[in-house]
């Protein structure tokens, strides 16, 4: 990057240390800044429309003699200008004006205005118009389309449009070096390309920049997705460089420990053990990322994977984002293990006291080889003695320093992220770049998909008399409460409600409420009563959508579905279906459904396949909704977008394998350009 784009933006003409400020509030500190804030769309004041043949609800310039400028007083105190060109009379209002406003408008003067033209009290009217005084020498009308740029922190357009064209001249005198091999420039090439944005010609197919299309776009947005994707690479490179342990000497144990479980591993889990067993043995940093729908055997793919780092002397961690999944996590751990004299730790925040200083002795000095945590682990007087092995369950619910805070605990540990939140290929190819992939695709034998339905909320009623039959038969149930106020207080309140409604009508059926506001020990004795059959309907919210698995709930309720999102409706679907008997989940929306709702929903009624729903819901929500709230900052691009330009990212991934192999020396400027200093951070 030549220096002239690094500069900072107080060399430009009118920015202070005020405006310098605001600026940095939007993320604008250098001129790279400025050239890559893109307009949102744009404005055509190319030429000027007669008065005459205005229509209401088009955005126009006008010209005109001012005829007169009067205060109106009505409901509202307006200033009303009148002016005139030889096709007809307008009025220009302005609700906000000013004494010195309303002299400059004298009759006579003539004046150049930009607005929407509306139907008001005296014909057709502008609203607050821009406009400018005109003047002997008549100014000539824009050349090219005004651009409308997103804005924040009280900076006005017109101080946008300045700024960005004296970063644009700066430019234009310097060039910025282009930074994609020449054989693959995709027509055009980065000056031109921002040249265009800023200032499209009046032809401009507005219709294609619109869908983020036009060439122009294409340039930057391939350009941005190679920085992101070099930038994983040179991070999974980084970690690799360094070698890790090689797991080699515990293959016998784990095929031992295989062929001691209670049931055979499907197809799917023996090919993902494998490629788990090939990394382990490499002598490099394992990487690698398991997609596996709800109930696809996760959690015993995992336990292979520790069986063999233990057996070669390392400790494993595995990290869990809620209490709740960190015991059903010791659990089946525990069931597997303790034959073979391994006791799984728990570490989780409720541990304290002498309990907790024994935990952390116990990790410290090795006597604990398989612990099981919250976010506890990563509190900086956990200290491993050896940790050989990392497992991330449910990643996306984990920030990106949590996991890089953990690993950094052992000396290059390997590292195996679990999701039950299947994510589109389109998605993982930016955000997972760094990891190799496997998925589980095979549900254990025996299970049966959940059959959906979806059913108004006026038919609530039938619902409950049909929670009852469940019950009554031996079932048990599940009555989900989404979030209908974003408070965790109110979302509480109404599971409250629902619980004592549901208690009331349903007579000789033991009804149960658990929500986040529980404390940790009272939520695990409810669920413990869930699970032991003691409890046949659990009202919850949404906390119950990890790590929860009770085989004989086959029937679950979720009230006002159209709230949430698809992964997530189909993660707490994931909470029936996991015995032998039929399992069905009722979505009892409330009418009227929106559109988006209706799309959602209808998306859970057809399909149980996690990976058709997480597309559906990337279309859908956006790739910020679908990786987590935590992980939003991920996908901050500046001009790229998942959605729009996945069909680019072959081709990226071809071009950021070509730069790192022939032109080692574009990399770092490229990650700079786009990244910045963040791409220590660039993967979750």
């Amino acid at each position: 990057m030549t220096d002239i784009a690094a500069r900072p933006v107080s060399c430009l003409r009118g920015v202070g240390p005020r405006m310098s400020e605001k600026l940095a509030e939007a993320g604008v500190e250098q001129l790279q800044d400025l050239l890559f804030h893109l307009p949102l769309r744009y404005q055509d004041r190319t030429r000027v429309t007669p008065i005459g043949a205005l229509q209401a609800g088009s955005d126009v310039v006008v010209e005109g003699e001012v005829r007169v400028a009067d205060i109106a007083f009505g409901r509202r105190r307006s200033l009303v200008c009148r002016i005139q060109d030889s096709t007809g009379t307008l009025s220009l209002r302005f609700f906000h004006f000013s004494a010195a406003q309303k002299n400059n408008l004298e009759p006579g003067s003539r004046l150049r205005c930009y607005g929407e033209v509306r139907r008001g009290a005296s014909g057709l009217e502008m609203y607050h118009p821009e406009y400018q005084l005109l003047g002997e020498d008549e100014a000539v009308v824009d050349e090219s389309l005004t651009p409308v740029y997103p804005t924040s922190a009280g900076i006005t357009q017109n101080s946008w449009r300045k700024l960005c064209s004296q970063a644009l001249d700066m430019m234009a005198g310097s060039s910025l070096p282009e930074l994609l091999p020449g054989t693959v420039n995709p027509g055009m090439n980065l000056v031109e390309a921002l040249q265009y944005l800023h200032a499209p010609p009046p032809d401009a197919p507005q219709e294609l920049i619109r869908e983020c299309r036009h060439p122009a776009q294409l340039r930057l947005a391939l350009e941005e997705l190679v920085a992101h994707n070099l930038s994983l690479e040179k991070l999974r490179r980084q970690q690799q460089a360094l070698g890790s342990n090689s797991m080699t000497a515990g293959e016998g144990a784990m095929r031992e420990f295989i062929a001691g479980l209670p049931f055979a591993l499907t197809g799917a889990q023996q090919t993902v053990v494998e490629e788990i067993f090939t990394d382990l043995c490499r002598g490099l940093p394992m990487l690698r990322l398991v997609q596996g729908d709800v109930g696809s055997g996760k959690t015993v793919v995992a336990a292979c994977a520790a069986r063999q780092v233990m057996e070669c002397g390392f400790q494993v961690a595995i990290m869990a984002p809620t209490e709740i999944l960190a015991e059903q996590h010791r659990e089946s751990f525990a069931a597997w293990f303790e034959p073979l004299g391994i006791s799984p730790l728990v570490l989780s925040g409720r541990v304290k006291g002498k309990a907790r200083l024994q935990a952390l002795e116990d990790i410290a000095s090795g006597a604990a080889q398989l612990i099981i945590g919250t976010h506890a682990l990563f509190q900086a007087d956990v200290a491993f003695q050896q940790l050989g092995l990392v497992v991330v369950d449910e990643q996306h619910r984990f920030g990106v320093h949590q996991r890089l805070s953990l690993t950094d605990k052992g000396l290059r540990p390997h590292q195996l992220v679990m999701t039950a939140t299947p994510i589109p290929r389109t998605l993982s190819m930016v955000a997972y770049a760094d990891l190799d992939c496997s998925v589980i695709d095979e549900l254990p034998p025996g299970r049966q998909p959940v059959q959906t339905a979806l059913i108004s909320d006026q038919k609530r009623p039938q619902i409950i008399e049909r929670v009852r039959a469940a019950c009554e038969q031996g079932r048990q149930a599940y009555w989900v409460c989404t979030l209908i106020e974003e408070s965790e207080a109110l979302e509480c309140q109404a599971a409250e409600a629902t619980w004592q409604e549901l208690s009331d009508q349903l007579p000789g059926i033991t009804v149960a409420l658990v929500h986040g506001r529980l404390k940790p020990a009272e939520k695990e004795a409810v669920m413990q009563r869930f699970k032991s059959g003691e409890v046949q309907l659990l009202v919850a919210t949404t906390v119950i959508e990890v790590g929860v698995d009770v085989p004989n709930a086959s029937l679950m309720i979720i009230e006002n579905p159209e709230r949430l999102g698809l992964a997530q409706l189909h993660q707490l679907r994931g909470r029936v279906g996991r015995g032998t008997e039929a399992s069905h989940c009722v979505l009892l929306f409330k009418t009227p459904l929106g559109n988006q709702g209706k799309a959602r929903l209808t998306a859970m009624r057809e399909s149980t396949d996690g990976f058709y729903i997480a597309e559906r819901d990337l279309e859908l929500r956006g790739p910020g909704e679908v990786l987590g709230t935590r992980q939003t900052g991920l996908m901050e691009f500046r001009i790229a977008d998942i959605q729009l330009h996945g069909d680019l990212l072959d081709r990226v991934k071809e071009l950021a394998g070509e730069i790192a192999d022939h032109h080692p020396a574009q990399v770092d400027p490229l990650i700079r350009r786009w990244l910045g200093s963040a791409e220590r951070f660039a993967t979750v």
